[in-house]
């Protein structure tokens, strides 16, 4: 992200770094509650995605094309990335940003664990033992928050877990595509440029001319969602670049707390005790799954 990269800090500062992450974290939680915000969910992902897709654009004509060896990778994170975000809109339409939004950014790294293991034949140490356990804890109270879900909650609580799914496999695919890009900005604008055309195309169809009738009002949210998921992502890029990895993951998972305090303050919802030590539960155990990384 050598656009948004250019305006950061260039020397290896150690207080940049978690700095650069933390803010990260807060612009991510915060484009997905401006998300959420907009009362039609369809369109405020399609202004959020065109937005971005402009973006895009001029980062494509900043950074090298990525070698052909890794335009597979990318043409399938980009259908895991559409998906990912058709998901987290019918969660976002079904339930509380308190409780979809950490059951949905909580269960990736939970998953990616688990596909180490089963698909990739990787151990697991004892500390990422722990940190799998911690989370799968902190995700069955959040899905447990209200009691035992019913069938009207089943829907909600499907999309969410099915985000965090398609988090997990982009994930994957981009730790293998990024590093036969030989270029990670042109890798990520590729990316952006592509995924977000295909949401917004989805969202015509759905509508068509009556997709952004009367919408002038939230333009400007839709909009700004898109700058700051754009941002967010060159926040983590730059750091990754020069912090440890694994710090860096474990660090940008705080968005889960921030996103349960603009839940509290901004919606207004209740979410008690046992949401908010769920929440922070599946924070500390993607600390500990990362952390114990080696």
């Amino acid at each position: 992200m050598p656009a948004i990269a250019l305006a950061l800090p260039s020397g290896g500062s150690s207080a940049a770094v978690p700095v650069a992450v933390l803010v990260a974290a807060v612009l991510h939680a915060v484009w997905n509650g401006l998300a959420h915000r907009i009362q039609d969910k369809l369109v405020g992902f399609a202004l959020i995605n065109l937005a971005y897709t402009a973006c895009a654009v001029v980062l494509v004509a900043l950074n090298p094309l990525p070698a052909a060896a890794a335009w597979p990778y990318l043409l399938a994170s980009v259908v895991m990335q559409v998906v990912s975000q058709l998901l987290l809109l019918r969660a976002y339409q079904l339930g509380d940003f308190g409780q979809m939004y950490p059951i949905a950014r909580g269960s990736a790294p939970l998953l990616v664990a688990v596909l180490s293991v089963t698909v990739l034949g990787q151990g697991l140490g004892g500390g990422e033992l722990l940190g799998v356990l911690v989370i799968s804890c902190g995700l069955i109270g959040l899905a447990f928050a209200k009691g035992i879900p019913g069938r009207a909650q089943l829907p909600a609580l499907g999309a969410a877990a099915g985000t965090g799914v398609m988090i997990a496999s982009y994930t994957v695919l981009d730790g293998s595509g990024v590093r036969q890009a030989g270029t990670v900005g042109g890798y990520v604008a590729w990316l952006f440029l592509l995924q977000g055309p295909s949401l917004a195309l989805i969202a015509w169809i759905r509508r068509g001319r009556g997709l952004f009738v009367g919408v002038g009002p939230v333009v400007p949210v839709g909009i700004a969602g898109g700058v700051l998921s754009l941002t967010a992502y060159g926040l983590v890029v730059w750091a990754q670049s020069r912090g440890s990895l694994a710090a860096v993951a474990a660090l940008r998972e705080t968005s889960i707390v921030i996103a349960a305090l603009i839940a509290t303050m901004v919606f207004r919802e209740r979410l008690g005790r046992l949401r908010m030590t769920a929440s922070a539960t599946v924070l500390a155990g993607i600390a500990v799954l990362e952390l114990a990384r080696p």
